[in-house]
């Protein structure tokens, strides 16, 4: 099975990411959760081209990528998780909510240091709020995270196979979590126990500072309620709130050319 995983390791994230993102895309066609507010065919011709970039650059700057580095790792016998006497299946289980808990704590980091904050305030400049967001991230992030990933997993010693089922289900939860879905509220209640949903992530897409910094977590919805930055719902309501950055209203910041730049702006928020 592992063996299985590491050969087919781009066809099945392919493959998993073409499905939701399909499915998300009929979901938010046939039940949206709010009007968008700027033209979707721009936004989406210029999120998924940056996407597309992204994917194109990390395979180049970073050939084997995290899972490399976990095989790579595994023959050194590198990894905290190396001197425990446990089950892969185990360890690859709590290499998978550590990696989860790394991702929040980097995620609150890019917001907190302002060196960061401007690579990440390219994801915030969207105006509107569906799933090509999910994949809406500058270069230069995607590079920065990947390099951080690849950390951790050495730190840990993360199992390759449990390192493609993180990245799966981060790339997975990420479009169900940004798309313009309708949930009923006693469904979203529930799942808000397991995953991050859509409600739940579209607060910390809130144009107000106090709501952007709120709501980190991709994948479990655990970590922010343990250290304090959950926050159940907007303040204007999600039909009325306002999707992105104060300082970032011009329709520009939509396109491919603009978002490359944002770092530059002197417009901090």
């Amino acid at each position: 099975m592992n063996m299985f995983l590491i050969d087919n390791e781009v066809f099945l994230r392919l493959g998993f990411f073409l499905a939701i993102f399909v499915a998300m895309s009929i979901w938010e066609r046939l039940a949206p959760r709010r009007a968008l507010t700027q033209s979707k065919p721009i936004r989406w011709a210029n999120n998924i081209s940056l996407t597309l970039f992204n994917a194109l650059l990390v395979r180049l700057v970073f050939p084997v990528a995290a899972v490399g580095t976990a095989l790579y790792s595994a023959e050194k016998g590198w990894g905290l998780l190396r001197f425990l006497d446990m089950p892969e299946w185990a360890g690859g289980m709590v290499s998978i909510i550590i990696l989860d808990l790394a991702i929040y704590l980097q995620h609150v980091l890019f917001h907190k240091f302002p060196l960061f904050w401007r690579l990440h305030r390219m994801h915030h400049t969207d105006l509107d709020f569906d799933v090509t967001t999910g994949a809406r991230f500058h270069p230069l992030e995607i590079l920065l995270s990947m390099v951080i990933k690849m950390g951790i997993v050495v730190m840990i010693g993360a199992p390759a196979w449990s390192v493609i089922v993180f990245e799966v289900l981060l790339n997975g939860t990420s479009m169900f979590n940004h798309s313009n879905i309708s949930l009923a509220l006693k469904a979203d209640g529930l799942l808000r126990l397991l995953v991050v949903t859509p409600d739940m992530h579209r607060v910390h897409h809130s144009v107000l500072v106090r709501e952007t910094d709120s709501n980190f977590g991709f994948n479990f919805p655990w970590w922010d309620r343990l250290f304090g930055t959950y926050r159940e719902q907007p303040k204007a309501g999600h039909q009325a709130m306002t999707i992105g950055l104060a300082n970032y209203r011009d329709p520009k910041w939509l396109k491919f050319q603009w978002m490359l730049v944002v770092p530059l702006s002197r417009n901090y928020r």
